[in-house]
């Protein structure tokens, strides 16, 4: 299977099968590998399967956009911001799904689909606050940032919950994915300057 026709997975079953990687293990319904968050068995085919049968459904749901945004008169403020509003958040979507699928290099891209739900909805969160901010620009928002803003506030879990196919309590457990996070994000930091302070010494001790 290909994303939109064009893009690889990023860990295909043919590299699985000669890969070097305690992680990754095998019964008789495929390969799989315990996810970081969760620690949870994640079939490495149920995952890109999800993966593929969301993007399709966002793709469908980006040219039903395109053509409700070109049929609706400049002067229908109210709905054009609402319209591009699910536009920011479906593209956002389709973006991150091509990366996480495509991506063959970390194993942590392999998690629950409720978790990458989770990931999605920090991204949107972080990326409205870049918008609000100036920080970006959004192809999405040629005029009326404010209210296409306001509306993303409003939509973008209502959105992600309908084109994931999710309930909504599949959001109440993110906390657990943003704690994680920011422990392994102490741990790093911890490692990084005790690392510098032995290089210090180093060098300091080669000074003299």
């Amino acid at each position: 299977m290909l994303l939109e026709g064009k893009y690889h997975r990023g860990f295909s079953t043919e590299r699985l099968a000669s890969v070097n990687e305690p992680k990754v293990r095998r019964d008789d319904r495929g390969f799989y590998i315990m996810s970081l968050s969760e620690s949870a068995k994640v079939y490495f085919d149920d995952y890109y399967g999800f993966l593929e049968k969301t993007y399709d459904k966002a793709l469908f749901e980006r040219n039903l956009l395109d053509r409700k945004l070109a049929s609706t008169p400049p002067e229908y403020t109210e709905t054009l911001s609402y319209l591009r509003a699910r536009g920011v958040i479906i593209d956002l979507l389709l973006k991150n799904v091509r990366r996480f699928y495509t991506d063959g290099a970390n194993f942590g891209v392999i998690m629950t689909p409720w978790c990458f739900g989770t990931v999605l909805l920090e991204k949107i969160e972080v990326y409205r606050d870049q918008l609000s901010k100036g920080e970006i620009q959004d192809p999405n928002i040629p005029d009326y940032p404010y209210y296409v803003i306001n509306y993303v506030d409003e939509i973008y879990k209502a959105v992600l919950l309908e084109l994931f196919d999710f309930p909504e309590k599949a959001f109440q457990m993110r906390w657990q994915y943003s704690e994680l996070l920011k422990k392994y994000s102490k741990i790093l930091g911890s490692i990084t300057t005790s690392l510098q302070s032995v290089l210090l010494t180093i060098k300091n001790y080669g000074a003299h």
